[in-house]
């Protein structure tokens, strides 16, 4: 069983061309299905107006599709954010006569530089991605114990509460005990189900619905994290180098209230000692707890950052 997780950004109306659409929050998802291979697209359906929307959908996919109908921040914004989360797999789909040599100043030295340009053919494309997502083939038991990030959350009449969410990373299966964080909540995984079709197990990229037993809907919250792995830990505070995006101009500065990213968390955090320059170690405070394992990457973004908005990356110790 193969699933890959493709986060489509840039302009609209390829996704619901290649999927079948399904879930609509700030991201909507498209389905794509051959036997027991699945792709799930992703789009971030409220950006540029939320750039969170954005960050979640590039930070839950494994493989990106960029496609571009016109040369303009947005898009300078959408390629930092994509090279910013390293996705190094993906392609670029080009619209209204823009050829791969405007385009290529833009993503030199970036993580899409290597991205192959394909022509818009819906079956094509389709077939491809399938492709691709058998020969992931991943199966449980290839890596660490598992964690998946809650997504949306509901109570559904028989079965009772309900997780939507992608594998972060690992595997866990039926009747494993997880711990819900940050609540610190021991639960038991009763059912696994992907697109509709129950499942032994969730493997890393796998898009899941969680049937949980000993929790309510209402104590689960968007961000919490689901999980089997010890190496779970949760932070109010790091610090670090800040690796930043090309394009961003000057250090962050001490007192800066920004945002951090990491899975389906977003959280306000202020810089509280920071160097002159851009090499210099960084002290953050969140407004609440980061929920991570050591060596995880954050995102940075800056709102009021004008016509760039995300900063670069940090890593969680």
């Amino acid at each position: 069983m193969g699933n890959m997780n493709v986060a489509v950004v840039g302009a609209g109306g390829l996704a619901d061309k290649i999927g079948k659409k399904g879930t609509v929050t700030d991201m909507t998802f498209y389905e794509v299905k051959e036997g027991t291979d699945s792709i799930t697209l992703i789009e971030p359906s409220k950006y540029p107006e939320k750039l969170q929307s954005l960050f979640y959908a590039t930070e839950m996919a494994e493989f990106c599709i960029l496609v571009v109908d016109k040369i303009d921040s947005f898009l300078g914004e959408t390629i930092v954010m994509v090279d910013s989360q390293k996705m190094d797999r993906g392609w670029i789909v080009l619209r209204n006569y823009i050829q791969p040599e405007q385009l290529t100043p833009l993503i030199a030295g970036t993580s899409l530089e290597h991205y192959e340009f394909v022509e818009e053919n819906h079956i094509n494309m389709r077939l491809a991605l399938i492709d691709m997502a058998k020969a992931e083939n991943r199966k449980a038991g290839d890596g660490t114990c598992g964690s998946c990030p809650v997504d949306s959350h509901f109570n559904v009449k028989g079965v009772g509460t309900v997780v939507l969410g992608s594998v972060a990373d690992g595997y866990f299966k039926v009747h494993d005990k997880m711990t819900v964080w940050p609540l610190n909540k021991t639960v038991t995984l009763k059912s696994i189900q992907k697109h509709d079709i129950d499942a032994a197990d969730g493997v890393k990229g796998d898009h899941v619905g969680l049937a949980l037993r000993d929790i309510d809907s209402e104590e689960l919250d968007r961000g919490m994290v689901c999980s089997t792995d010890p190496a779970i830990k949760m932070s109010s505070s790091f610090k670090g180098k800040i690796e930043y995006n090309k394009y961003w101009k000057n250090a962050v500065k001490e007192g800066m209230m920004l945002h951090v990213g990491h899975w389906m968390q977003i959280l306000p955090v202020r810089v509280i000692a920071a160097g002159a320059d851009k090499d210099s170690e960084v002290e953050f405070e969140l407004d609440g707890q980061m929920i991570h394992k050591p060596g995880d990457k954050g995102i940075l973004m800056y709102y009021d950052g004008g016509k760039l908005r995300v900063i670069g990356k940090i890593i969680f110790s």
